[in-house]
């Protein structure tokens, strides 16, 4: 998925719904790079986790949350991350980003 996001002649469309979130682990404490697909309203970026049980990476932001780093508009955005499972187990994790771009 990579590759499709810095290809000349499909990334700027894959990029309007594919972007690479940054965070720190938890309990490892390694920096951790994974591509995701998302939505996005104005400040708020939503990310919908396909088969949760299956993956691991949206568990460093429950409760609480945490921080995160998102690369929209070929830029590294800063947010705060929080993310909450519904009573069917889907995962929903809700991305408010920091200041202006």
């Amino acid at each position: 998925m990579g590759t499709l996001r810095t290809s000349p002649r499909w990334g700027r469309l894959v990029r309007r719904h594919l972007t690479e979130v940054t965070y720190t682990g938890r309990r490892s404490g390694r920096t951790i790079s994974t591509p995701v697909g998302y939505r996005r309203a104005g400040d708020v970026v939503t990310i919908s986790v396909m088969m949760p049980d299956a993956k691991s990476w949206w568990r460093n932001f429950t409760g609480e949350g945490a921080p995160l780093t998102l690369e929209l508009d070929d830029t590294d955005r800063t947010g705060h991350a929080v993310a909450r499972r519904d009573e069917k187990g889907r995962v929903t994790v809700t991305v408010h980003l920091d200041g202006p771009a």
